[in-house]
């Protein structure tokens, strides 16, 4: 699922393309929109909120959508081939005289007035890359449970948006701690809301994501996507296993040794 720092890339993109320019064309290819035409007004801006995109129109109108497991929104120029995938994997259609968005595979896609955006995203904790960034709020929610398991707390957008299953993982690398430590017995709880914001500032403009310092494909996050293989600092495999309730588990990576807490479920 895309991060906070992708939906972020994505939002620019299409805030470029789209903005200040009235659409020519508007297509949105779900049953309920069928009827919608938003042909002819201006896109006033595209904005992310956590994992949540709003293009905002003329109107008093925002087109909300969700990217979720392998949703994409491509930017094409007017003689452009189209790459995203299949013609019927297309959702919507969004076009000025400049350039062409096209969004596949978008399991979210509803128009609502402006106003009404929080129902769809006023649940959402502070943003880790938005203007109402809020440290002690982003805190005091992860700390509300404080028996929750850590890599838990973090996926949970009520209380941060913008993490996802890479930066859960890589986060409670660096704290040095499982993720499967209750988050109330995190020492210093207050560095890892610090950590979370320094490395999606870090990564929102970088078209590869790293949270090492190196360059090398292989090395470039410290336990994400690396099971079996040894551990960047210690040289201990990483382990991998589920975490979550059950129907919406997520992988989550650690090495045993550097960090510590409970371990997880027993292999089998």
């Amino acid at each position: 699922m895309p991060e906070g720092d992708t939906v972020w890339q994505t939002a620019q993109r299409l805030h470029q393309a789209l903005a200040g320019a009235p659409l020519i064309r508007s297509d949105l290819r779900v049953p309920r929109l069928a009827t919608a035409d938003l042909t002819g007004r201006q896109v006033l801006g595209v904005v992310p909120r956590g994992k949540h995109l709003l293009t905002r129109v003329e109107g008093g109108l925002t087109l909300h959508s969700h990217l979720r497991m392998d949703g994409s929104w491509q930017v094409y120029g007017p003689d452009e081939r189209w790459r995203g995938g299949p013609h019927h994997q297309i959702r919507a259609i969004l076009a000025n005289a400049a350039h062409t968005a096209v969004g596949y595979r978008l399991p979210v896609l509803e128009l609502l007035r402006t106003g009404d955006e929080d129902r769809v995203v006023g649940h959402l904790g502070p943003d880790l890359l938005g203007p109402d960034w809020d440290p002690d709020e982003a805190l005091r929610r992860l700390l509300a449970d404080p028996s929750r398991p850590l890599g838990e707390a973090l996926l949970d957008q009520r209380n941060l948006a913008g993490i996802g299953n890479v930066y859960k993982s890589e986060l409670c690398f660096l704290l040095r701690v499982s993720p499967w430590l209750p988050i109330g017995e995190v020492p210093s709880p207050e560095r890892l809301v610090a950590h979370a914001k320094k490395l999606l500032e870090a990564n929102r403009n970088r078209r590869v994501r790293v949270t090492t310092a190196e360059s090398r494909r292989d090395r470039r996050l410290w336990v994400y996507g690396r099971p079996g293989r040894p551990c960047l600092r210690c040289g201990t495999p990483v382990r991998a296993a589920d975490q979550g309730d059950a129907g919406q588990e997520r992988s989550t990576f650690w090495c045993p040794s550097c960090q510590a807490g409970p371990q997880g479920p027993v292999p089998s």
